[in-house]
């Protein structure tokens, strides 16, 4: 096995202890902004759905400042939210390079994407349901906890699991900035240097996080159908 990873990877093979550092750093960068955006993105996406008109929680100036915040964020580029985000991002980390460097513009890129995946989860969920609720006396974080989550349980974990594919693309793409991970990998000393076998094995990885993310996003949503 050795032997055929040395041919087909040789600049891999040479250097093994940088490539399985990129790994760590991706997954370490996918697992601090994943967990951070599934929170507050969802937080922020239900409270987008229950201050809007007619919501459990009306609410219509504060309904609009979120609007207009995550549609603000959502279309500003990634690499220029990390030169925005810079000084947050010392403030916060304490530095504004490497892995600890990315990860708030990670999130703050990630979070409004996730919300409206949240926000249309729970749009489709039935309003008969709610009006039931209300009609029984269920307070406000009741119909959110029983009523909203619990049936669009599957739709957010869709949701989820499409965002942090789209999250993992963004790790890739903080390599431009010195992030690490396997975007920085492939950058610096593939591309860099035209070793295309240490390009090929970086996305090989890629491949392979992203596909087990949408295994246990589908598995989940599958588990959360009822």
């Amino acid at each position: 096995m050795q032997e055929l990873l040395t041919k087909w990877f040789p600049h891999v093979m040479e250097q093994p202890g940088e490539f399985f550092d990129s790994i760590r750093e991706t997954l370490i960068m996918t697992g601090w902004a994943g967990g951070l955006m599934l929170i507050f993105g969802l937080i922020l996406g239900v409270a987008v759905v229950v201050t809007k008109e007619e919501g459990i929680l009306e609410c219509k100036p504060l309904y609009h400042v979120l609007d207009k915040v995550i549609n603000l964020v959502r279309s500003v580029p990634f690499v220029i939210l990390i030169a925005l985000l810079m000084n947050v991002t010392r403030a916060i980390m304490g530095t504004r390079i490497g892995v600890r460097g990315v990860i708030v513009p990670l999130v703050a890129g990630s979070v409004p994407f996730f919300a409206r995946q949240v926000e249309s989860a729970l749009a489709g969920v039935n309003s008969g349901l709610v009006e039931a609720a209300k009609s029984m006396g269920c307070r406000p974080a009741g119909i959110i906890l029983r009523v909203y989550l619990r049936e669009g349980a599957a739709a957010i974990a869709r949701g989820a699991t499409i965002t942090l594919i789209s999250l993992i693309g963004l790790t890739a793409m903080a390599g431009y900035v010195g992030a690490g991970g396997l975007g920085d990998y492939a950058i610096v000393y593939g591309y860099n240097y035209n070793r295309m076998d240490i390009v090929w094995a970086a996305v090989i990885v890629i491949v392979i996080i992203v596909t087990a993310v949408q295994a246990i996003g589908s598995w989940i949503a599958r588990k959360s159908t009822h």
